[in-house]
């Protein structure tokens, strides 16, 4: 008989290879209310914890946890140092015994948030998406874009207790919402709900309040990132955001990837950001910064399994290392755990647009899927987000999805 493959040959060219290694959280059917540190390797998970131990790592003590919190809080050099024990833990021959019985099909375990958000704080950082949205609300105005928006990463924040796993369904939000025409404003569900293609960062290493942190320190404190989707009702929202901004239109549901991709993972993606129009006073001036601060991620946005949109990352104004920059330039501390949104992302074309609002023009122009057109959202439609990034060597460093579906308002 042919010896049988391992798990751990994972196929060429597959997005989540050894050059990938994610982490997420798990749980298995045989013990449903233990949560373990897990990193995916192709079509499995391993058990990061379990491995840790059974090799005698000196990293079983950040691994064998319930969630990412210990890792995230280790700081670089034990993301570094823990990564490069990972992969040789999943390619080195002499591991195979240890490891084949600790990994688990996807199939068959449960994924878990995978870590506890801190704190929420999203962007509106794509020049194409704030042109689109300013003509699509502004139209008489002399510009589409307000008069601050390349001088700083504009931002808001956001309800950390309502961003959910990937896979978690999304309760239509209900609120109050008027159009230009009504008298009134009335209450009851939304009925413009839409999507935000973006991608959320995460936070590690904390910071000092009264610090702010400096473009160059952004890999000592961001410890990876994920695909993320912040649920917008946008009649509730074009009611209630003057003066304040996004409130209830926003908190009701922001859903991430169960999978935090390394930012060691992606330094072949790494590209520079566009020309900037305007000098940039110094903390956000990156013009000389030695490193590329923009990442080159590949987005595709499908409805019911139709891809919308491929909206890509790569065209972003402000990079991550800005916003982080301008969340704490004020002095404001950041917490392991804290999450942020890179706002949604678009591109130049119509195909690339990342949310419906865009992609229809506010419903002027449905969108033709197989089920029959949308303008937006409708109870039982799912989205799901994926995208790629070029990786070392040729290969491609994939993303783990992140997907939810409406269902009606009790």
């Amino acid at each position: 008989m042919p010896e049988q493959s391992s798990p751990l040959d994972v196929p060429e060219g597959d997005l989540f290879g050894p050059h990938n290694l994610p982490y997420g959280v798990f749980s298995t059917p045989d013990r449903p209310g233990e949560r373990r540190v897990g990193v995916r390797i192709g079509g499995h998970v391993l058990d990061a914890g379990a491995a840790a131990l059974a090799l005698g790592s000196p990293y079983a003590q950040l691994l064998a946890q319930p969630d990412l919190m210990a890792l995230l809080a280790a700081g670089r050099t034990a993301w570094r140092d823990v990564r490069r024990a990972l992969t040789a833990w999943v390619t080195v021959p002499a591991h195979r015994a240890d490891m084949e019985p600790l990994l688990h099909p996807l199939d068959a375990v449960t994924l878990h948030l995978p870590y506890r958000v801190a704190d929420y704080v999203d962007f509106y950082a794509s020049e194409h998406h704030a042109t689109n949205v300013g003509q699509i609300f502004r139209p008489d105005a002399d510009a589409p874009l307000t008069p601050n928006w390349k001088h700083l990463p504009i931002g808001y924040h956001g309800r950390a207790g309502t961003v959910v796993v990937s896979g978690t369904d999304v309760v239509r939000p209900a609120g109050q919402r008027k159009a230009p025409a009504d008298p009134a404003p009335v209450f009851g569900p939304s009925v413009k709900l839409d999507i935000e293609a973006e991608v959320g960062f995460v936070v590690g290493t904390p910071s000092e309040q009264g610090k702010p942190v400096a473009l160059t320190d952004f890999r000592e404190h961001v410890f990876g990132l994920s695909l993320l989707n912040d649920w917008s009702a946008r009649d509730i929202q074009a009611w209630e955001y003057v003066p304040l901004g996004p409130f209830l239109g926003k908190s009701f549901a922001t859903s991430v990837s169960a999978w935090v991709t390394p930012l060691e993972a992606l330094d072949a993606a790494r590209t520079a950001p566009p020309a900037r129009d305007l000098p940039l006073l110094p903390y956000l001036d990156d013009a000389d910064e030695d490193e590329p601060g923009g990442y080159d991620l590949r987005i595709s946005v499908a409805v019911n399994g139709h891809v919308v949109a491929e909206p890509p990352f790569s065209t972003m104004y402000w990079t991550a290392a800005q916003q982080l920059a301008q969340m704490t330039v004020n002095g404001a501390s950041l917490r392991t755990g804290d999450l942020y949104g890179s706002g949604t992302v678009s591109g130049a074309e119509p195909s690339q647009r990342g949310c419906l609002l865009e992609l229809t023009w506010n419903g002027r122009d449905p969108l033709e899927l197989p089920e029959g057109k949308r303008t937006f959202l409708e109870d039982g439609d799912t989205v799901t987000i994926t995208a790629w990034a070029p990786g070392p060597d040729g290969t491609r460093v994939g993303l783990g999805e992140v997907s939810g579906r409406v269902v009606p308002t009790d």
